[in-house]
């Protein structure tokens, strides 16, 4: 959907999943530095029987101790990598020798601005009239959904440059590269509540 409004798309099948099959517990990659709500979620994220989440019913989880328990209905969340950061992940990649899509390292691309991001063209909607597509060198710090999914300024074509230039950036991946976070100071928390992963 155009301008970053794809959420309630994803949301509704997600929790008709969940539903359907009964699940305790879902895994997602979530990590605290992303956006400012992940920072008040835990390991394991305690959600109700509608799969909303609520800050106050989140559990302590001192010495790394999860408690999993939940009632009929309800179910968790679990973010693995939640004590992480995009720095981490990309140290983790390189330690690893872990292979990645071009994607994610600088590339000349045909892009337009929209809401202080680089977008791509595409049937999503976009561009508009009133904006120019223009070719840039440019990477994606995270890859979604390309109506709300920016790409951020870069020559990092390397595992190393990339990891300098994340070592050096005040500005979060989804902070960054997301419309959907943009949308508010809170939009993150708001679709939480009402059961985005």
């Amino acid at each position: 959907r155009p301008d970053g409004t794809r959420n309630p798309l994803q949301t509704v099948p997600l929790l008709d999943a969940i539903t359907t099959g009964r699940y305790d517990a879902v895994f997602g990659g979530g990590r605290r530095d992303e956006e400012k709500a992940r920072a008040k979620e835990r390991v394991f994220s305690l959600r109700d029987e509608f799969g909303a989440w609520d800050p106050r019913r989140q559990r302590p989880e001192l010495w790394s101790l999860y408690n999993g328990r939940h009632a009929p209905g309800e179910h968790v969340r679990v973010f693995p990598l939640s004590n992480w950061t995009e720095l981490d992940v990309w140290q983790y990649i390189a330690r690893e020798g872990i292979a990645l899509p071009e994607i994610y390292y600088a590339h000349e691309r045909e892009v337009f601005a929209r809401n202080g991001m680089w977008l791509t063209a595409g049937d999503w909607g976009g561009p508009k009239d009133t904006e120019t597509v223009e070719k840039r060198l440019i990477r994606y710090r995270t890859v979604g959904d390309m109506s709300c999914t920016g790409a951020v300024d870069s020559d990092a074509t390397t595992l190393d440059a990339v990891i300098a230039e994340i070592a050096a950036s005040r500005l979060t991946e989804r902070g960054a590269t997301r419309a959907d976070d943009k949308m508010s100071e809170a939009a993150m928390e708001d679709r939480k509540r009402e059961g985005y992963f």
